[in-house]
């Protein structure tokens, strides 16, 4: 077995486990992940948990071949729909998905030492695991390439080791002047850089890291119309796993090999001498209560540790396609500062430890993980006293994200269900089963095979139908996704029979969506000049992405799919694009019960009371109903109308005067009477009187509504010493009682007068009062 720089602490590492806990600092490429596995069989029976499917595999078959058995028997792995291991297995490198699934069966009792490898990327499952493990019986071993080493150590109460890696020194060049990582004008840059490599370094393959999938086609498009004479390959989890193991072994001959950020740290590429850096990458982030990809700038130690790859055999080279003064974060945030935290909850849940009773390497933030709680038992997932329900069970064990694992699992329709399986498996697909087509006869094609412009549609005939050959599609992600749809289903014990599977009614089946995720109903703002910009209920505005279908008329849509892409100045902007929109009628959102129903003003009509309703979603009118109230609702709309004197209007504006001179006289002592609310006194009027249906309107009388307040004999002195209305030589005034505040306003209402009135003028208030006049916006005390 060849030497490798995690070697040297062997020794330590061993005296170490005595503690039960331990934190091995160590960069890229030190051989910890393959290393610490084999040392780790002293304590018995070993789990290593790996962020990466690709990881897991490839990690497993190098421990394997270091151990001269084959995969499965000594050292094995698990991750979805895939698994070489058994009962006997002494290591098996895992997913956090599994470890959580097997942590929630049985507390991982099978284990008696648990490796969580590459912890600096900081997910959320892998933080969860570290939470519940650092306080039971597991021997507790945390991996991590970047200095949070001593953090973690402090927080597991264990010891820390670090390890050197082997590297050589590694030249940087910057591309770019003081401009941020950007999309613009990517694949040239990379051509140029790629080109000034293969000059510069005469051996050696060259690693370009790129954000996706889509950007790595067209890159390697790019590349081959450049005619380097170099074969360019791809890397990320898409590709194909005998193509994985294939560009993850040594090559006789050069290659140029385009990675997402899977070969940032757990995979080794032997023979890399330049990498090519885009700077950015797909990160989660909080959207409208979801998780979404968005299309960001990698971190300072995301960036050295992609250099470091060039400096494993030897010199090599970095070209980082940005500027040298661009500000780069130091370090990408932990996973639970920045996605929804439903899964977290429903996980730990189902794990027996909800989070409030966990300590976790970095604080939950109280907000976001409220609203996922609020969401969870909105789902069904939890009960109103915190327990796991089993809906909530049943979407902790779906392989998928709770959002469509709800919509899965709580429609009883079986046709509805397989197909929100099997939309939900082509979501799945990295960049999308169906890329904008860029020819005529590809989109007049498309328009032939789904003939409705509705993204899920067209997605749910992709998995069932093979499109004709003139539409662009991807082909070997879509015999991927049509196979999860079929592991799903048999999950379910549904009929796995994805392919030839009628088509449901589209309509019922946007109605169950709707019901169970108000949230992703979104409609146009309605503004002219924004049309294109959609908003659902909590505010969250998005557009259509350039390969969504969604178009003119279609004023909503439910939208399953959204991705965040850097603004037209960089990634410090970014705005979200609707990649799946499944446009629908407004009649639907009204029918599913979203949105709001807003009664407007009262209206007297040829002897009845009519109210319009309004239904509301997101700013907008979907639906106008008048209607004729009855009971307490008719009471509420005739004191409204009376109050504002829209009803009997000289009765009601005396009894309106006869409340007001009676809250100014309690106001001023002179009763120990209280105050009252015109239009709840009229109400409770109405309601003695007896006024309950329409047809009771015919019997009701002006004289049937009298105040007694003030006593006739003191009233018509009381009017003259606090009057409401006043007329002055050339000037008719209102006047306002504040008595709280010793304080009366005076306000003009007409007259052709320019000066203010005169204490003189006025009644004998006393000094005691404040007296102000105000026209028009000029107030001058008086």
């Amino acid at each position: 077995m060849d030497g490798l720089p995690i070697d040297a602490i062997r020794e330590s590492f061993q005296e170490g486990l005595h503690k039960g806990r331990l934190v091995v600092q160590a960069p890229t490429g030190s051989g910890k992940s393959t290393r610490l596995p084999l040392w780790l069989t002293k304590a018995g029976r070993v789990l290593v948990v790996e962020p990466r499917r690709m990881a897991c595999r490839a990690l497993a078959a190098h421990v394997a071949s270091l151990k001269g058995t084959s995969l499965g028997q000594e050292v094995g792995y698990a991750i979805r729909f895939a698994q070489c291991c058994s009962e006997k297995t002494r290591i098996v490198f895992a997913t956090p998905g599994i470890a959580l699934r097997w942590y929630a069966e049985d507390g991982l009792h099978s284990f008696d030492a648990v490796f969580l490898d590459e912890f600096h990327e900081r997910r959320w499952d892998t933080d969860f695991l570290a939470a519940v493990l650092r306080s039971g019986e597991h021997c507790l071993v945390l991996a991590s390439a970047t200095v949070d080493g001593p953090e973690l150590a402090t927080y597991l109460d264990g010891g820390l080791l670090h390890a050197e890696g082997r590297s050589h020194p590694v030249t940087t060049t910057y591309t770019e002047e003081h401009r941020l990582p950007s999309l613009q004008g990517l694949n040239e840059r990379i051509v140029r850089a790629v080109r000034t490599g293969l000059v510069q370094e005469d051996e050696g393959d060259i690693l370009v890291f790129l954000p996706g999938k889509g950007e790595i086609r067209d890159a390697q498009a790019a590349l081959r119309q450049g005619n380097l004479g170099v074969p360019v390959v791809p890397l990320h989890a898409g590709t194909a796993a005998a193509e994985q193991d294939g560009v993850l072994q040594p090559s006789q001959h050069r290659r140029i090999i385009l990675a997402t950020n899977v070969a940032e740290t757990s995979l080794t590429l032997p023979g890399v001498r330049v990498v090519v850096d885009s700077g950015l990458e797909r990160r989660t982030q909080r959207y409208g209560g979801r998780t979404v990809l968005a299309l960001q700038a990698i971190s300072q130690a995301a960036a050295d540790q992609r250099a470091g790859r060039a400096g494993r055999l030897g010199p090599g080279q970095c070209f980082r396609l940005w500027g040298r003064q661009a500000r780069l974060k130091d370090f990408t945030a932990p996973e639970i500062q920045r996605e929804d935290l439903t899964e977290l909850v429903l996980a730990s849940h189902a794990c027996g430890s909800p989070p409030e009773t966990l300590e976790f390497p970095t604080s939950l933030p109280s907000e976001p993980f409220e609203t996922a709680r609020q969401r969870a038992r909105a789902m069904g997932g939890i009960d109103s006293s915190g327990q796991l329900t089993p809906h909530g069970q049943a979407l902790f064990t779906l392989p998928l994200d709770p959002f469509f694992a709800h919509l899965v699992a709580v429609v009883d329709d079986a046709a509805l269900r397989r197909a929100s399986i099997d939309i939900a498996a082509a979501l799945e697909a990295p960049g999308g089963l169906l890329p904008a087509q860029q020819t005529a006869e590809g989109r007049e094609a498309l328009a032939r095979f789904a003939p409705e412009p509705c993204d899920a549609w067209t997605l749910l005939r992709l998995m069932r139908h093979d499109p004709p050959s003139e539409v662009f599609c991807k082909y070997n992600d879509l015999a991927a996704a049509r196979e999860t749809a079929r592991r799903i289903r048999h999950h379910l014990d549904l009929p796995t029979n994805v392919e030839a599977e009628a088509l449901p009614v589209r309509s019922e089946w946007l109605l169950a969506m709707l019901r169970n995720a108000p949230e992703a109903a979104f409609i146009r703002r309605g503004q002219i000049k924004r049309r294109e910009a959609l908003v659902n209920g909590q505010g969250f505005e998005l557009t259509a992405s350039n390969s969504s279908r969604f178009a003119d008329p279609a004023e909503a849509a439910l939208v399953l799919a959204i991705h965040s892409l850097p603004g037209t100045k960089g990634t410090q902007q970014s705005c979200s694009r609707g990649t799946c929109l499944a446009p629908l009628p407004l009649a639907l959102l009204r029918q599913a019960g979203i949105g709001t129903e807003v009664p407007g003003q009262p209206a007297w009509e040829d002897g009845r009371v009519s109210v319009l309703y309004r239904h509301e979603f997101a700013g907008r009118v979907l639906e106008e109903t008048r209607r004729y109230p009855e009971g307490s609702l008719l009471r509420q709309a005739v004191a409204h109308l009376l109050c504002a004197g829209q009803l009997w209007r000289e009765s009601g504006k005396r009894l309106l005067e006869d409340i007001q001179a009676w809250n100014l006289y309690c106001a001023l002592g002179k009763s120990q009477g209280d105050a009252v609310v015109p239009e709840q006194w009229v109400e409770h009027e109405l309601e003695t009187l007896g006024l309950e249906a329409q047809e009771d309107l015919a019997v009701l009388a002006p004289q049937d509504l009298v105040f007694e307040g003030i006593p006739s004999w003191e009233r018509a002195g009381f009017d003259r010493r606090y009057p409401r209305l006043l007329d002055l030589e050339g000037m008719r005034i209102s006047i306002d009682y504040d008595v709280a505040h010793s304080r009366i306003t005076l306000e003009k209402i007409h007259g052709p007068r320019k000066t203010p009135p005169t204490r003189r003028e006025l009644p004998p208030w006393g000094r005691n009062w404040t007296v102000r006049f105000r026209a028009a916006s000029k107030v001058v005390l008086v």
